[in-house]
């Protein structure tokens, strides 16, 4: 490959921008050179933009570990809020309400935890805080009832040190700060957050400095924040991408249905029927074809049975065959995204007393907006059923969370790829 081609090739993938990475220029001593502060400060640059540059673009960024939101205790002490954030009125802070209620915010903590965010920082949590809701949110924010926390990597001066030698060149106070420590702000928000839709967080800049640790839902700012309310699904594990994962599905894992039921479920003879699979962001319709998903039945009962038998199907959404959008596809063609599909039974085989249902999605073929595949891995099998009001319990055992201690649980180990396996059993009543 030329020059000139090498040179194309790079500018139609990383943009006009180019690669974002800053100049790194480090300091050349020798001998009688004559060396300040500012010397010495862009040497400690040179290291830090080399170490973020590292982490950014070979590891990625989000939650490490930690960083868990919960509800606060009763006494606990407030976290200082942000600098640019208003405090309310003295008027408003231990009176009571219309109802008689008293006015007490609502207060959640932040463990202990590590994160990185997006332009490389370390965010370091060491003894967890207590944050009041009401005053950390901004004032022209409070007209809401959901609210998102976060973490931002920040910095303040400490130590005051009495200068030896004033500059010459500039006006300099008796005591400068000797160093600079390293810290966080606690960021909340009434606006819902803006996503990271960059396919690749190496290349590009990022907007959104702040790590979003949870949502938490109908907040009344005179009682204590329940545990159910707060969702740190919002958190962003770790990583150079968020893998699209399976997050719900409308059946049972290892049910039994009636054979009615199954008939029900598989749209034998509905055509709003069928096997409905939800994805955790839009993955491209061109790639549910036939074959990707695959319905077996192993036909049980007493006695030896061996038979088994494959069910014809079809997707009957999206409707693959007419599906067109805005955005081409790598091979030129347009096409589009859903965040569910649902693959319906075609053709008239009769299910029988004892027999069993083995779906199969074929997740490595499935490929998400960044043609990545769905981490499809069915953990345990607990991906949790889209209905919740029809949801039948199957025995799981323990493990109520996944390893990252965030649910609901989802498919995917993070190794991306693999298939997603499930069954449901089928009897006569």
């Amino acid at each position: 490959m030329t020059e000139t081609d090498t040179s194309r090739s790079g500018t139609s993938r990383l943009g006009t921008a180019g690669f974002d990475a800053p100049p790194l220029r480090r300091l050349r001593y020798f001998h009688g050179q004559m060396l300040g502060a500012r010397d010495f400060q862009r040497e400690q640059d040179y290291h830090r933009e080399k170490l973020k540059l590292r982490m950014r673009a070979l590891l990625g960024y989000g939650v490490v570990c930690g960083l868990y939101v919960e509800p606060a205790p009763r006494d606990e002490d407030d976290c200082p809020p942000p600098a640019d954030a208003e405090t309310p009125p003295a008027d408003q802070t231990n009176q009571s309400d219309q109802t008689g209620r008293p006015r007490r915010r609502a207060k959640v903590t932040i463990s202990p935890g590590l994160g990185v965010d997006c332009d490389g920082n370390e965010v370091v949590v060491r003894g967890g805080c207590v944050i009041d809701l009401w005053k950390a949110l901004p004032p022209h924010e409070r007209d809401t009832d959901t609210v998102w926390v976060g973490v931002e990597y920040a910095e303040r001066p400490a130590e005051p040190t009495r200068a030896v030698y004033n500059d010459a060149c500039a006006d300099t106070s008796d005591c400068e700060f000797g160093w600079t420590e390293e810290c966080y702000t606690v960021r909340v928000t009434g606006c819902e957050p803006p996503a990271d839709e960059r396919c690749d967080t190496c290349c590009s800049a990022c907007e959104h400095k702040v790590l979003w640790l949870a949502r938490i839902d109908c907040v009344d700012w005179h009682e204590p924040v329940r545990c159910d309310k707060i969702h740190m699904n919002v958190r962003r594990p770790f990583g150079r991408h968020v893998p699209t994962v399976i997050t719900g599905i409308n059946w049972v894992h290892g049910y039994t249905y009636t054979i009615d039921e199954a008939k029900a479920l598989l749209g034998t003879q509905d055509e709003d029927g069928g096997l409905v699979v939800r994805f955790s962001s839009g993955v491209r319709t061109d790639t549910l074809r036939p074959g990707v998903v695959e319905i077996q039945v192993i036909e049980g009962g007493s006695g030896r049975n061996a038979s088994t038998w494959y069910m014809g199907g079809r997707f009957a959404e999206p409707d693959t065959e007419s599906a067109t959008g805005a955005d081409p596809g790598t091979d030129g063609e347009c096409t589009e995204f859903t965040e569910r599909f649902r693959y319906r039974q075609t053709t008239r085989e009769t299910l029988q007393d004892g027999d069993r249902v083995l779906i199969t999605v074929r997740a490595a073929f499935i490929l998400d907006r960044c043609c990545r595949p769905v981490d499809g891995t069915h953990v345990g099998g607990r991906v949790p059923t889209i209905d919740d009001h029809h949801t039948r319990s199957a025995a799981h055992g323990g493990c109520d969370l996944p390893p990252s201690g965030i649910g609901p649980w989802t498919s995917g180990t993070g190794a991306g790829g693999d298939v997603f396996e499930s069954w449901f059993f089928v009897k006569e009543r």
